[in-house]
């Protein structure tokens, strides 16, 4: 069973941008990567199915049936549980840690930066999707790694997303054969918003200094655009909400305390969608796939799923 450790708030903040990790965290999904024997099962070849439609199953996933391997772009190079870097968590032992060389087809470099996903197992230990009445959000802590060992790239390295949905006007294939059409109709339509971590490399920009933001993704027209810029490495915490009008909310600070209005960044309906419901999580890591760089190392710790107004206070999930 998942339980429900609640904090108080009123439904006032429901309408407003909601600080993520407001109101009743759901214990049973997302990870605190504390247990020693945490370990994931590559399954290797990884999906590309996002560049040759080949998935390559059957899917990676952890021993503890909180993660699993993206289908769309398969998973990180690297993905295991390390101690974690200092100034993180007061009392964390164990963190993430992901890296990648081959995001595209492995071991076929294209030079072309693609991504890997790291994707967090919600919607299936519930056993349901989150209704976006909850206003669920999601936090992470993110460790940053000194400049100098950045992959030497300007692009983005990293990604912290979510998996939304709404219904919208969505491509469908009828017919067979020789008579096979695309039609549009109202449909089921996810969607993935979220914040990049961006690099601005002086080797490539001729700038002076080295430069790093936050992108987010994305405004009404699905573009992304400049969040805050990121002036320190190190342990930062990110974090979005979804409000009852479908809106996604973007905060971010450095350090590792909670979230606040303070870190408030942005609110927006990406590609104009008001989300109805919330999937899950997931990281992305990026890279030139060049077969010769390996991405920038990101660790990850304590990511946490919340809801505002609980269906119940007590969801079911799998073991």
């Amino acid at each position: 069973m998942a339980l429900l450790a609640t904090a108080g708030v009123t439904d006032a903040d429901a309408q407003r941008p909601v600080v993520p990790g407001t109101g009743s965290e759901i214990v049973g999904v997302a990870d605190d990567f504390e247990d020693p024997e945490w370990k994931y099962i590559p399954r290797d070849p990884k999906s590309t199915e996002d560049i040759d439609e080949n998935q390559r199953g059957p899917m990676g996933r952890t021993t503890n049936g909180r993660w699993y391997e993206g289908i769309k772009r398969g998973h990180p190079d690297v993905v295991r549980r390390v101690a974690t870097p200092p100034g993180g968590i007061p009392g964390s032992t164990g963190a993430l840690l992901m890296r990648s060389k081959f995001t595209g087809i492995p071991g076929r470099p294209s030079g072309t930066m693609h991504q890997d996903d790291f994707v967090a197992n919600v919607q299936y230990r519930l056993k349901r999707r989150l209704d976006i009445s909850e206003v669920p959000s999601v936090t992470t802590r993110v460790f940053l790694p000194p400049v100098d060992t950045w992959e030497n790239r300007s692009g983005p390295h990293f990604g912290f997303r979510l998996a939304l949905e709404t219904t919208a006007m969505v491509d469908k294939e009828v017919g067979i054969g020789i008579f096979k059409r695309t039609v549009e109709e109202m449909g089921n339509e996810v969607y993935w918003p979220g914040m990049f971590v961006e690099f601005e490399s002086k080797s490539q920009t001729g700038k002076p200094n080295d430069y790093a933001y936050l992108r987010i993704r994305g405004n009404q027209r699905g573009g992304d655009f400049r969040g805050p810029q990121i002036t320190t490495t190190g342990w930062w915490t990110m974090g979005m909400s979804v409000t009852p009008d479908g809106m996604v909310h973007y905060y971010a600070s450095p350090g590792v305390d909670d979230l606040t209005e303070d870190d408030y960044i942005s609110s927006q309906y990406p590609y104009s969608y008001r989300a109805e419901r919330f999937r899950t999580f997931f990281y992305n890591i990026c890279s030139a796939d060049d077969g010769q760089r390996w991405s920038t190392t990101f660790i990850v710790d304590d990511p946490k799923v919340y809801v505002l107004r609980p269906k119940g206070q007590r969801i079911a999930t799998r073991p």
